[in-house]
């Protein structure tokens, strides 16, 4: 009974002093390992490792990418005197956690707001060199990688590094907003205006060279026509001659009635002509060569 009661007082002492010198370490975490007050050692596996009881005491500081989203934008200038809100955040991590723990303390709120005040900065001096088209537009991954640039420098001593800022909102003070809008409204009027103007002019071209094709095939087809027209009076002429050429007297007889026609096409024409000429021959008997009864 003895023997038992020994064997689990060991077995208790035995987890007791395992749980005082064994620590697990995460892969999200650092392991800053203390001995009295100092840093002896900064453990980066994951795993499990061990420490002197009441010598070592064990610090975990966070391994991953963080995030600074400031609540409320700064308020910065631009080179042409304009003020805008911008809207930013940053990425950061702890990249040496002995010169981070000097610096801070471990204290990640401190940290955030030495990184906060830097960000600040470099994102004035950049924005301050820049326009408003450029922020918003143009150089605005530029401006981002100069930020990040300048604040990595300031702060590769107190072991962070930064990952990236971005930009997420530029916006105009209310003052300027109203001004910058109408302005916009008169910039999109004037583009819709010269695009307006552009089609008018292409559209008028259009037109006149469809004009200018309908007159050119009018004319090739009044050609064409008047050709064969031609064509068709030589014809006629001909067969004509042809057959009237057989019997002269039919000929006259016929084209003076052809006469006859078209000049007493309407009741109102009015003919004024000496009654003895040749043209009313045939009127006066339809054998000029006998003499009517």
């Amino acid at each position: 009974m003895n023997k038992i009661i020994g064997t689990i007082v060991a077995v208790v002492i035995g987890a007791v002093l395992f749980r005082a010198c064994a620590f697990i370490v995460d892969q999200r975490q650092f392991a800053v390992v203390f001995a009295l007050g100092q840093i002896k050692e900064v453990i980066s596996e994951p795993g499990l490792h061990f420490k002197w009881p009441l010598v070592n005491n064990v610090v975990y500081l966070d391994r991953r990418i963080l995030t600074i989203d400031t609540p409320q934008p700064d308020r910065v200038q631009t080179s042409e005197k304009k003020n805008l809100f911008v809207d930013s955040f940053v990425k950061w991590r702890i990249n040496d956690p002995r010169r981070y723990w000097v610096s801070f303390l471990g204290n990640e709120r401190a940290a955030q707001e030495r990184i906060n005040t830097l960000v600040r900065d470099a994102l004035n001096q950049a924005v301050n060199r820049r326009t408003v088209n450029e922020v918003t537009s143009r150089e605005r991954e530029r401006a981002m990688e100069e930020i990040r640039a300048a604040v990595q420098e300031r702060v590769k001593d107190v072991g962070v590094e930064i990952v990236d800022v971005r930009l997420k909102r530029v916006d105009f003070v209310p003052e300027i907003s109203e001004s910058v809008f109408r302005r916009m409204e008169a910039e999109r009027k004037r583009v819709a205006n010269e695009q307006r103007s552009i089609g008018g002019a292409e559209g008028e071209k259009i037109r006149a060279d469809a004009d200018r094709q309908r007159e050119v095939l009018l004319a090739e087809a009044y050609k064409q026509a008047q050709t064969v027209k031609g064509e068709g009076d030589a014809k006629a002429s001909a067969i004509y001659a042809q057959s009237f050429g057989q019997n002269t007297e039919f000929f006259n007889f016929y084209r003076s009635l052809e006469a006859y026609r078209s000049s007493f096409r309407n009741r109102t024409d009015v003919l004024v002509i000496d009654p003895s000429s040749d043209f009313f021959k045939y009127m006066k008997s339809p054998t000029p060569g006998r003499t009517p009864r």
